[in-house]
């Protein structure tokens, strides 16, 4: 196989990405109108319906420009050879690889940050606005692009440097190396996140004593679940839209709920929502989840181990001079359909573990309260009642509305 051959390889893999979701979209597109289930006929009145409607069309169109101006770009940066201007002009100011390597990334980063940025700003700004969930400030915006920018630098950096460093010196052993501290990194991740990153961009605080907490606390305390950490996130400093999430795990394990929700929900349906998420813990989901997420890296880093050295990889994408960085890009243009068929596979399965938290919840509490819990948050974030079963099986790690509220019912 040449380099000419795998870079159509690469070409063919984005065209056919690109279309084959513009397909779906659109096959999901002509679902928008359809008439609202009878299981659901509470969720919408009629104006509201139409706002639901245009909101899911607007997004539609917005996707269609920004995926295609990223389709050109991307297009153009291979067939113009940009990553070997970017490579050479890494090369110009420093001759370690480990350096040359966080500069290219570094340019690609920033630069990919900027000409995207007009979109994101238009998705909040605009979009958003429109349909009154953005609450968003420019200066919040600015804010956190900064730190993520700042963030991604640091443990983006740090962990580039690490696996380049690996590499050079372990040869094609770098992907245990490499496996065993991105595990690390992850399990540290998943029990201090938000400890450590979340403040840095929101308030917590715990929630305050009173009739909610103590419905929590006594729910808790029915199924045998330990929990001290209830927390209350600003999400209304973003968006309108509400969540609520479980993270962390022994000592660490906390549940938080956004402000937003609740002040839309009641204290009822609010221990619905928190039984779901403990449904997810005493299920194991979060540990299978992980354990799944670092076998699935391991993996991939084993077949990268393969391929890395192979200078077709760096030649592929129009770089001549071959270098672990570039090889890195070039496998994961190349990986894309693999990574999608995995992706496929984790979304079949977070669809069946929400079932089993649904259940947990419906049978530790009750299910009339979570089916009208998750009937206002759809309600309040305008979701798609009737989507098409294509683009859920690609898209969805939640079951549909309906899926759901059958199965609680059921």
């Amino acid at each position: 196989m040449t380099s000419t051959t795998l870079f159509y390889i690469i070409i063919a893999i984005i065209l056919i990405n690109f279309f084959k979701d513009k397909i779906i979209n659109a096959l999901n597109a002509k679902h928008y109108n359809d008439p609202i289930p009878s299981e659901l006929d509470d969720v919408f009145d009629e104006d509201e319906y139409k706002k639901s409607q245009a909101y899911k069309l607007a997004n539609y169109n917005f996707g269609l420009w920004s995926s295609a101006f990223s389709l050109i770009l991307t297009l153009g940066f291979l067939i113009f050879d940009g990553f070997e201007y970017v490579d050479d002009f890494a090369r110009q100011y420093a001759n370690n690889e480990i350096v040359v390597g966080l500069i290219f990334f570094g340019i690609i980063m920033i630069a990919s940050d900027i000409l995207t940025t007009p979109f994101s700003y238009y998705k909040t700004f605009v979009i958003e606005e429109r349909f009154g969930f953005n609450k968003t400030t420019k200066k919040t915006f600015i804010l956190d692009k900064v730190k993520g920018l700042f963030m991604m630098a640091i443990i983006g950096g740090g962990l580039m440097a690490a696996v380049i460093w690996f590499y050079q010196f372990t040869g094609q052993y770098f992907w245990v190396y490499t496996w065993a501290i991105i595990t690390v990194f992850t399990i540290f991740m998943n029990m201090f996140y938000s400890r450590l990153i979340v403040p840095l961009f929101n308030k917590q605080k715990p929630l305050e004593d009173g009739t909610l907490r103590d419905k929590i606390s006594d729910y808790a305390k029915s199924v045998g679940f330990s929990l001290n950490k209830i927390f209350v996130i600003d999400g209304s400093k973003r968006s309108t839209k509400a969540n609520a999430y479980f993270s962390g795990f022994g000592r660490e394990k906390r549940v938080t709920l956004y402000d937003t929700l609740v002040e839309d929900l009641n204290d009822e349906e609010i221990v619905a929502v928190l039984a779901h998420e403990v449904g997810h813990y005493k299920k194991h989901h979060i540990i299978f989840n992980l354990i799944f997420s670092v076998l699935l890296t391991g993996i991939t880093l084993f077949i990268l181990s393969v391929f890395i050295s192979n200078p077709l990889l760096s030649q592929a994408i129009g770089v001549q001079k071959p270098s672990f960085h570039v090889g890195l890009v070039a496998f994961g243009l190349l990986y894309a359909p693999i990574s999608e068929l995995t992706g496929l596979v984790m979304n079949y399965i977070s669809r069946l573990f929400e079932y089993q938290a649904d259940n947990y919840a419906k049978t530790t509490y009750a299910a009339k309260p979570l089916i009208t819990s998750l009937k206002k948050l759809s309600k309040n974030s305008l979701s798609n009642l009737t989507p098409h079963k294509a683009y859920v099986f690609m898209h969805y790690s939640h079951p549909t509305l309906l899926n759901r509220v059958k199965n609680l019912k059921g």
